[in-house]
């Protein structure tokens, strides 16, 4: 017997769902309004001090669609709720996703308004999806992007993911590692992780390991004498200069033994003083090779500081600030209806207009490689630029099948690195109010227009445009 609260298991995953995605499609279904729909997922503004956005999770996103089914389980609880016909759930019962989908690659740069996943589908599948679509990709890319941030203000050293005791739930732990992966960090602290998706893992000792030996020393040659060849030890249990002095002493051990002490750890502290010393004292035994790793509740903000007063560290470890993304820790994206059998559709609600039909986002790069802009456009719109211009969604699913072979994990975390390089660096300072350089085609904008004027509603002040972010 499994224990209640524990795994759900994947075939019932599609109850993960809000209830009226439930209740909306048994009234589809009984007024016959299953017709081909087409509904976008966009973010519709920026978390605080971002200035753009990584797509993440797109991978357990069609893993899902392509293996959605209502499980008899599943069915005989929606049965007992007592909300739906017999009809709706022998429908139920043979649920399949047979629609298309076309998406922004996993590791793409984007931007508020941009859709980063299209799913064209009667009108029942589509809304059924919504949920999890949005809760994988919202939280993914929420996270792809925080360590992004935090890889980039580490300037070329490695940053590990420490996050998996702090983040929300066991299944956090998993995406988060993930996510992180992709956006740049070198690897991460969760064994499971790195079984399921072949991240490297990392890790050293914690402080309990020290204790647990009379002195620091004997707790470093016990681990040095069953790890020889991954020694990595924490410094500061008791006093960390001390703690580097015994380190050195395994060290010269070590070498002796014909393997290498890899690095220490600091944890608490003076980081930047503490750092310093731990160099120096390494650096005048000639253990120059000796890396230092730096952790203890950091985040790209604690590391560019720390790096502008001249802290010495080769890695860094972050925990609770990246694997909740502390700063901003809900990413808006939104999914909403665009096109159906009626032809484009939009929602006026004030602060919340909508940009109808289905969509296209052409990247337009300079000759150096820069990102120049993006124009959203309308599906099928000529666009031109000055420089390279590139589309950036791809049909993933038609017809309910696989159309394209999705990238492995180590190809994602290359084109989110390449798409990084490619940003103007306005675009990746850790504190910005700057706009994102996007546009709104012409073809759009006059649709947008049109619709506007059909419900009688003046369009918002300044204009159609006036709606990018």
């Amino acid at each position: 017997m499994e224990p209640r609260g524990g795994w759900v298991n994947d075939e019932n995953m599609v109850l993960l769902v809000d209830l009226y995605e439930l209740t909306m499609a048994q009234s589809y279904f009984r007024r016959g309004k299953n017709e081909l729909t087409t509904f976008e997922l966009f973010v519709r503004n920026f978390p605080p001090n971002r200035s753009y956005l990584i797509a993440c999770g797109l991978e357990q996103a069609v893993y899902y669609l392509l293996n959605l089914r209502f499980s008899q389980e599943a069915i005989e609880y929606l049965r007992s709720l007592g909300l739906f016909s017999e009809d709706f759930l022998k429908y139920l019962s043979n649920f399949r996703f047979t629609g298309s989908v076309w998406a922004l690659p996993e590791g793409e740069v984007f931007f508020p308004q941009e859709p980063i996943l299209r799913v064209t589908a009667p009108r029942i599948e589509a809304q059924i999806v919504e949920t999890f679509l949005l809760n994988t990709i919202n939280f993914q890319s929420m996270i792809a992007t925080k360590a992004s941030r935090v890889v980039l203000a580490a300037e070329g050293r490695s940053v590990i993911d420490f996050s998996a005791r702090r983040v929300h739930g066991a299944d956090a732990a998993l995406k988060v590692a993930r996510a992180a992966y992709v956006g740049g960090c070198s690897g991460t602290s969760c064994a499971l992780a790195g079984m399921i998706y072949g991240i490297p893992i990392y890790g050293t000792m914690a402080h309990s390991y020290v204790m647990s030996f009379p002195n620091e020393l004997e707790a470093f040659c016990a681990f040095a004498e069953d790890f020889p060849d991954n020694v990595l030890l924490l410094i500061d249990t008791y006093d960390t200069i001390r703690g580097a002095e015994n380190a050195v002493k395994v060290a010269k051990t070590l070498e002796n033994r014909g393997y290498r002490l890899k690095g220490v750890r600091i944890d608490s502290g003076d980081l930047v003083e503490l750092s310093k010393k731990v160099r120096a004292i390494l650096d005048e035994n000639g253990l120059h090779y000796v890396k230092i790793l730096l952790s203890g509740d950091l985040n790209e903000y604690k590391i560019h500081e720390l790096l502008k007063k001249g802290a010495r560290a080769d890695l860094f470890g972050v925990g609770t600030e990246l694997g909740t993304s502390y700063d901003a820790p809900a990413l808006g994206g939104i999914y909403k209806l665009v096109q159906d059998e009626t032809g484009p559709r939009i929602k006026l609600s004030s602060g919340k207009l909508t940009y109808p039909g289905k969509k296209q986002i052409w990247r337009i790069y300079g000759k150096d490689g820069i990102l120049k802009k993006d124009i959203i456009a309308l599906e099928g719109e000529g666009i031109k630029g000055e420089g390279e211009c590139v589309p950036l969604l791809i049909r993933i699913i038609e017809n309910g099948e696989l159309k394209k072979e999705l990238p492995s994990l180590e190809n994602i975390r290359e084109r989110c690195l390449s798409a990084l390089k490619s940003l103007p660096p306005y675009l990746k300072t850790l504190k910005s109010d700057a706009s994102p350089p996007l546009e709104i085609s012409p073809a759009l904008k006059a649709l947008t227009e049109s619709l506007i004027e059909s419900f009688s509603i003046p369009p918002p002040p300044g204009g159609i445009s006036s709606c990018q972010p």
